[in-house]
């Protein structure tokens, strides 16, 4: 439309040049990191934006083949000072069996990125890596499809005060299998866990999780899924861990009705996942949950229970949530398999 004069009546559409730079850096921030970094190419305004350092907080690599020399690259040009989260993968998986990860890197991490806390890894072979090159600032690690090596997590007795380790307060282990007893006693002697989750470890056995217990009472969410655990392990989870609010026990076929009568000592327990325990009987599962006043939610997932059951646990439950669904898929629909054959069908559907 034209006015009488005419000239146009609406202004020319705007560009992102006129946007301001707040709003740019709230558009960069949702940009993945490639794309961010190409946005650098534009003009000098873009770049001197890219490098902001809000934009460098939370870093995802792991869509991403990384090499060891782009990640010097980024450490020395965007991530030094401003990084807080890093999720990267390696090459474990992979032909090209190149380190992305070397002792410099994760020493140079440490010295220039203090506030480095949480570090994802996946698909990294770790064992040229010693534990102390480990940046000391972080407080969560989650490792997936890794390897690891032997003497990780430990800490050795009369270090140097200019020796920092990190105080790992959450760990997230799955489909690691070098995993065992030895690294969760190792984890678990700092006296820091919170939050721990361990998913296919079939190196932990029940008298590895006896020996750690002790160390392993500040732990408020705990994650056993496909570990092979038996009665015995329930028996150490009832009797060291009270602070638990979580605990997930998913696809532990060895454990029968005595585990449920070791974990009703959980009294400040929120949330219990029990799928595909196929051990348990209704009615000691319903006794168990009505002896945990503060439990809100139970998974019951995968589990053979008729209607008429599941109808009378949740009459049992009113306060509570119950999750009880079954994929047409589910091998658990061969009453006829074995429980060893059950587990590693699960196990590989999880992994999926």
């Amino acid at each position: 439309m034209e006015d009488r004069e005419g000239g146009s009546r609406w202004p020319p559409p705007a560009s992102l040049s006129d946007l301001p730079d707040c709003v740019l850096l709230m558009i960069l921030v949702w940009l993945p990191p490639r794309d961010r970094l190409g946005g650098a190419r534009v003009c000098k305004r873009w770049n001197r934006l890219v490098r902001e350092k809000v934009l460098w907080r939370h870093v995802d690599l792991i869509p991403y083949k990384m090499c060891s020399k782009s990640l010097w690259h980024l450490l020395r040009n965007y991530l030094r000072g401003s990084l807080r989260t890093l999720k990267a993968q390696g090459y474990i998986n992979s032909v090209q069996k190149r380190e992305v990860f070397t002792p410099a890197l994760m020493q140079a991490l440490g010295k220039q990125c203090p506030s480095l806390h949480h570090l994802c890894l996946k698909a990294t072979d770790l064992r040229s890596l010693p534990y102390d090159c480990i940046p000391s600032s972080l407080t969560t690690l989650e490792l997936s499809y890794c390897e690891i090596p032997s003497g990780w997590f430990k800490v050795p007795e009369g270090s140097q005060p200019f020796q920092a380790y990190p105080k790992i307060e959450h760990l997230d282990i799955r489909n690691v299998p070098s995993f065992s007893d030895q690294h969760l006693f190792n984890v678990s002697a700092q006296g820091t866990l919170k939050t721990l989750v361990l998913c296919s470890a079939y190196r932990v056995s029940d008298a590895g999780l006896q020996r750690a217990a002790s160390h392993l009472g500040k732990l408020e969410h705990l994650t056993l899924q496909f570990c092979g655990i038996g009665d015995s392990a329930a028996l150490v989870i009832g009797r060291h861990m009270k602070n638990l609010r979580t605990l997930d026990l998913t696809g532990n076929f060895e454990m029968t009705t005595a585990s449920l009568l070791c974990l009703s000592t959980l009294s400040l327990l929120e949330d219990l996942s029990l799928a595909h325990c196929r051990s348990f009987a209704p009615e000691n599962i319903l006794s168990l949950c009505q002896a945990l006043p503060r439990l809100r939610h139970l998974d019951l997932s995968g589990m053979l229970f008729k209607t008429e059951t599941i109808r009378k646990i949740l009459a049992g439950l009113p306060g509570c949530v119950v999750d009880q669904h079954y994929p047409p898929t589910c091998p658990l629909e061969t009453p006829t398999m074995s429980p060893r054959t059950l587990f590693n069908t699960l196990r590989r559907n999880h992994q999926r």
